[in-house]
């Protein structure tokens, strides 16, 4: 048998300080990547008023240390 590599998974990196919600404009908190490769950068309000929505969608994620996602759970089960 051949041994085969497998490129490491993308990351996805959470947003830099100067990033705005995609919803609102506020600071964002919450990096979403869509299967087509889009992403979307949220603020932590709306990251979590839409955490349901938003795990049917998302791909991967990342958030900003400081900000505990509530759709982290969702996307675990």
């Amino acid at each position: 048998m051949t041994p085969t590599l497998t490129p490491p998974p993308e990351t996805v990196s959470p947003p830099a300080a100067d990033e705005r919600c995609d919803r609102c404009n506020a600071a964002g908190k919450l990096r979403i990547t869509l299967s087509g490769g889009s992403e979307l950068v949220f603020c932590g309000h709306h990251a979590n008023k839409y955490a349901e929505d938003l795990v049917k969608i998302t791909v991967r994620f990342a958030t900003d240390p400081e900000f505990t996602w509530r759709g982290a759970d969702l996307m675990a089960n």
